[in-house]
Formats: structure tokens, C-alpha cells, sequence
């Protein structure tokens, strides 16, 4: 039995707009960069093989958990935990996972808004023919001259922070569930024209061994930890974002079904757009670069060389900025329904002083690529460095670090077993397993990982 009332919250109007929502705010612009190079540098078909066990021991549980979380209290995130802390009779110090799942969304919103305004940009640039035949240091150049000028970079970002406000403002049904109900399925109808254009290069055969040719020798230690990571990190987790939504899931829908299918949709997108992006690549000799370069210099300087390739490299990006609004959605959505619910205001007004905050703080990572590119914070961290740094690899684990303990050894029973039907037995067994041991101690290993370096490296 949910805490909250439904009424005046908005519902999602069924189980597949959840599910096209929470695979939204999961693929986002790491899947279609990050995912398919991490394979192919680490055992290409035998990474995916671990990533899949990683996303069962580590994802999963953890995504279950905090859709589990929202639809019991029907809350955005911080309220949600006071709530969930009541019933529990247990202290108030668990609010901070709402808090720190608030803050984390806002602070990678805020430099995620701007890196997503750089695919914007490349649509137009792209569609202008900009990189047909063009050099690779001509690509380079065109990439380089863009980070260097503060006010393309400050323009672009204003664009994708407007339109992504525009859509919260508009409310869970005629904002986030409009603006799903027409970005997935479009993202999905423009990966698969991607996919069959890819199938026609000369490179798809290497792209294919590239990342799924099976090479056990290549898996370490380290392999099973980047697995561990990426599966945590692509599934949108520790942010509140989950929870947010699964506020707004029906009583009816089935928790740990819909997010299997979710994490399987996340994968498809990943190793999907791997198959579009390495063939094009390696179809003209390019080097699969890791991170923006490869978004922004080599891609384009692949479609560049093909026949149609202004076309279908418009596409791509299009493709891109798609998955960057969905998940930027997502993003805004647990501060968003926090300040909404305490000051009782009204949802577009908070959500335009949101954008606004946003914005602001997303200056200094416009900054960061151009006049504040030696104003370092921390040893080498630039303002960008340190935001995403102290987001990504502090908040975000322990955030989902807690949320499954919490879940599992916190929460009283009887609520899990409305909520999952888990009424005792071999699936009660396997829950506390994964989900209140297995899954923290991944993500507490993972936290370690991430973060020796920085100690390291001061030392």
C-alpha cells in the first residue's frame, strides 16, 4: 500500500510509458560512446557476457529497490525517505539519500545540459554539410574552434536547458509522458535506420569483432570492476531519478519485471549503437577514439567521407540529442518534484527557477573548455572536472550504496511484499542476497576503485 496519495500527483498512464521513461532517463550519451568502446578495449563478447552479470548482481537490484522506494511513499525522493524513515520507526539520517540523490541529479544536469547542447549544435552543422570530406585535423579544428568560443557553447546550452524546462514545466502527463511517448520510440526507429546503413559499410565485419569477439584472455580483475561500474552508472542510479519516477508507476505494475525489461532495453541501446558507430569507423581507417573525440571529431569525420553521410550523420545526432533529453528529463524531475511539494508551488514557476539555477552553475563548465581552462579547484580539476567528479564517482555510489541497504534491511518486510510480492521463501532469500549484500558491497568496491586514484595521485 502506497503512503501517498495518487491524486493530483499525476500517474503514468500505464507499465510501457514507465518503461520508455526509465529506459529514457538510462540511455543517455554514455551508451552511445562509453558502453561500446569499454567492450571492445575489454573483451569485446566477454565483457558483455560480465556486463550482464553485473547488471543482474548490481543493477537490477539496486533500480528495483529505488522504483520500489518512490511508489511506496508517492513522494519525490527527500520526502519520499522522511516518509519511508516513519514507517520504518527508523532515524531520520536516512534523509540524506533523498538529499544527496537531489543534489547529484542537479549538479550532472548542469554540465550535462552543456555537452548536450554540443550535439545540437553538431546537427546543424552536420546538415550544413559541414564535414563532408573534411580532414581529420579539419575536424579537430571545427571541434576545437567550438569549445574555444564561450558564447556558442553558452548559447547551445541555454537552448537544451529551455526546451528540457519547457517539458518538466508542462506536468507528468502532458510534459514527461508526451515528450516519451514521442522521443523513445523515435529514438529506437532512428537507431535501427542507423543500423541498417552501418550493415552497408565495409567495416561492419571489423566493427562486429571489434565488440563481440569473444576474448576471455583479455578480462581481468580491473574488467569485472569497469563492468561493475557501468552497470550501475548506465541504469541512472543513485540520482533519485528512479525514485522520482517510480512515484508516478501504478499500483498494478509489476516492479521487478518492468525493470528487467528496462535494463534489457538500456543494453540493446548500448550494443546497438556500437554496431552503428565502430563499422562507420573502422570503414575509414579511423582510430576508435574514447569520449568526446570520438562523438565529435571522428564520427563525424566518418559520415563526412560516405556517400549520404550528411544525411544519415544528421540522423545520428539527432539520435543523440534525443537520448540527452530523455535522460536530462529525468534529471530535473527529483528537484523538481522536492520544491514543488514543500513550497507547494506551482510546477511551471519552479521549474523555470530550476533552469535558471541550473544554468548559472552550468556556466562553469562552458567555462571549463575555454576561459577557465587553467583555473584548476583541485589539483588538475577544472570546474567541469570537479562537479562531475564529486557526482559521478562520490554521490552516486553511495547513494545507491544506501538505497539498497535501506531497501532491504531497513524497510519493514510487509511493505517489500506488497510492493514485489516476495512473501518469504527462495525469493525472500535471493532478495536479501542481491539486494541488501551483493549489490552494496559491488557498488562499495566500485566507490573505492573510482576514487583511489584521486588519493593516489595526491600522494
Amino acid at each position: 500500500m502506497a503512503l501517498g496519495s495518487d491524486s493530483g500527483r499525476g500517474m503514468w498512464s500505464n507499465r510501457w510509458v514507465f518503461v520508455l521513461a526509465a529506459a529514457g532517463s538510462a540511455v543517455g550519451l554514455g551508451n552511445i560512446w562509453k558502453f561500446p568502446y569499454i567492450a571492445g578495449e575489454n573483451g569485446g563478447g566477454a565483457f558483455v557476457l560480465i556486463y550482464l552479470v553485473c547488471v543482474g548482481l548490481v543493477g537490477i537490484p539496486i533500480m528495483i529497490s529505488e522504483v520500489m522506494l518512490g511508489r511506496t511513499a508517492r513522494s519525490s525522493p527527500i520526502h519520499a525517505m522522511r516518509k519511508l524513515t516513519d514507517l520504518a520507526g527508523a532515524s531520520r539520517k536516512w534523509v540524506f539519500i533523498g538529499w544527496m540523490g537531489v543534489v547529484a541529479g542537479f549538479m550532472i544536469l548542469s554540465y550535462y545540459a552543456v555537452i548536450a547542447g554540443w550535439a545540437l549544435n553538431y546537427i546543424l552543422l552536420t546538415a550544413q554539410g559541414t564535414f563532408t570530406e573534411i580532414s581529420a585535423d579539419g575536424a579537430a579544428l571545427t571541434y576545437n574552434e567550438f569549445l574555444a568560443s564561450p558564447l556558442q557553447l553558452i548559447f547551445w546550452h541555454t537552448l537544451f536547458m529551455v526546451l528540457t524546462i519547457w517539458i518538466v514545466g508542462r506536468g507528468v502527463s502532458q510534459g514527461l509522458e508526451f515528450a516519451i511517448r514521442w522521443f523513445m520510440p523515435l529514438l529506437f526507429i532512428l537507431l535501427l535506420v542507423l543500423l541498417g546503413y552501418s550493415f552497408t559499410s565495409a567495416g561492419f565485419a571489423q566493427g562486429l569483432e571489434f565488440m563481440f569477439d569473444t576474448r576471455f584472455e583479455a578480462v581481468s580483475g580491473e574488467t569485472w570492476l569497469v563492468a561493475m561500474g557501468q552497470a550501475f552508472f548506465t541504469l541512472s542510479l543513485g540520482m533519485g531519478a528512479m525514485m522520482a519516477y517510480g512515484s508516478y508507476v501504478p499500483e498494478n505494475v509489476s516492479i521487478g519485471k518492468t525493470v528487467m525489461i528496462i535494463a534489457l532495453l538500456d543494453t540493446f541501446v548500448a550494443v546497438a549503437a556500437g554496431m552503428v558507430i565502430f563499422p562507420i569507423v573502422f570503414a575509414n581507417g579511423l582510430e576508435a577514439g574514447q569520449g568526446p573525440g570520438l562523438m565529435f571529431v571522428t564520427i563525424p569525420l566518418a559520415f563526412g567521407q560516405l556517400p549520404m553521410g550528411e544525411i544519415f550523420g544528421t540522423i545520428f545526432f539527432v539520435l543523440v540529442s534525443f537520448a540527452a533529453f530523455t535522460s536530462a528529463i529525468s534529471l530535473t524531475e527529483p528537484a523538481l518534484s522536492y520544491l514543488v511539494e514543500e513550497y507547494n508551488a506551482k510546477r511551471k514557476r519552479v521549474a523555470i527557477s530550476l533552469g535558471v539555477m541550473c544554468w548559472i552553475l552550468g556556466l562553469g563548465t562552458v567555462f571549463s573548455f575555454n576561459i577557465w581552462s587553467t583555473g584548476y579547484i583541485i589539483g588538475q580539476m577544472t570546474v567541469f572536472d570537479f562537479v562531475d567528479y564529486v557526482s559521478q564517482n562520490i554521490m552516486l555510489p553511495l547513494g545507491g550504496m544506501l538505497i539498497a541497504v535501506f531497501s532491504v534491511w531497513v524497510l519493514p518486510q510487509t511493505t517489500v511484499g506488497e510492493q514485489l510480492g516476495i512473501r518469504g521463501g527462495f525469493l525472500g532469500v535471493l532478495w536479501k542476497l542481491l539486494g541488501g549484500l551483493v549489490a552494496p558491497v559491488c557498488v562499495l568496491v566500485i566507490f573505492v576503485y573510482t576514487v583511489m586514484p584521486l588519493f593516489t595521485n595526491a600522494g
